[in-house]
């Protein structure tokens, strides 16, 4: 859950799961929908797959274990190099050196690195491994990134507090809020789709199931089209509505952005018979929806067209 979110958001969603899976073997054997749906609203629903994968195998394979090296646990689906190592040191006690963005922080500023990021990565990561301890390796990450997310924080560092002041070459040289150097991002770009409300004679919604790899996989979605980049790809309809009928462009779009693009639907409604069968999905009452794993912009999707499909019946 740490991954890529603040301990602030994540420590109601981390009460939560140990509340309703208080051991591996509980997460193991939950449905993976009951997974995603408790995971609503963190994101990067990725981790919450390899999560529950995660489990699954340590059940099968490793008898309920965690194995403790930093070997192993790469091994395990959703862990990679930082999440290896800093389970590895704080939870097991190994010499490892888990690197986040607190620790690259602390690291070019010790340092005076002036490499740009991300291309000087490695060599912060060199620097953090050299200072690593033999012993307690899990104190000396958590200290790291403790100063790192309250003393040498990315502006207005507090330099005079700071245990590392006397040995830190930025501070010396003045330079600890220009550290470290990050490339110019480039613009985000923007794609476009279209979100297909369909509505049955029973005035049941058709939702489908996402795709399990790829974005917000395994996730339940309004239907939609594949998201492109340019101006028209908002206009089709045709081609990848779920069926054919008289679609009608509802006013405005939805605007949602993810970690590398903005992205931008329209949203067009229609109404079919009740026969359940000929179209595949899940149909099911507006007032239902709180029963699947809906991410955040299939939520706007379902308040827009709710606000606006009203205003412009069939």
């Amino acid at each position: 859950m740490l991954q890529q979110t603040t301990v602030a958001t994540v420590k109601s969603y981390f009460e939560q799961f140990l509340k309703i899976w208080p051991e591996v073997e509980d997460l193991a054997n939950a449905p993976l929908d009951d997974v995603l749906h408790a995971w609503q609203g963190l994101g990067y629903y990725a981790r919450a797959r390899n999560l529950h994968k995660c489990a699954k195998l340590i059940v099968t394979e490793y008898e309920g274990d965690f194995p403790n090296s930093e070997s192993e646990l790469l091994i395990l689906p959703g862990i990679g190099p930082y999440t290896a190592a800093a389970l590895a040191s704080i939870a097991f006690g190994q010499k490892a050196t888990p690197v986040d963005g607190n620790i690259e922080r602390v690291m070019a500023r010790l340092n005076a690195i002036t490499e740009a990021l991300p291309k000087a990565k490695p060599k912060l990561k060199k620097l953090a491994v050299q200072f690593t301890p033999a012993k307690r390796a899990g104190d000396y990450a958590q200290a790291l990134m403790d100063i790192g997310a309250t003393i040498c924080t990315p502006k207005n560092a507090k330099c005079d507090i700071c245990p590392l002041n006397s040995d830190c070459q930025a501070a010396a040289e003045g330079l600890a809020d220009k550290l470290p150097k990050r490339q110019a991002k480039k613009p985000k770009p923007t794609r476009r789709g279209t979100a297909y409300w369909l509505v049955n004679s029973n005035r049941e919604i058709l939702l489908r199931r996402r795709p399990e790899k790829g974005l917000l996989g395994g996730m339940i979605e309004v239907p939609s089209s594949v998201w492109l980049e340019g101006k028209s790809a908002g206009t089709k309809v045709k081609n990848e509505a779920p069926i054919q009928t008289d679609w009608e462009a509802l006013p405005g779009v939805v605007r949602h952005t993810f970690t590398h693009f903005h992205l931008e639907l329209a949203v067009v409604a229609g109404r079919c018979s009740a026969a359940k069968h000929k179209t595949k999905g899940i149909w099911c009452g507006a007032e239902e929806f709180d029963q699947h794993a809906l991410p955040t912009v299939m939520k706007k999707v379902v308040a827009h067209a709710q606000k606006h499909a009203k205003k412009h019946p069939h």
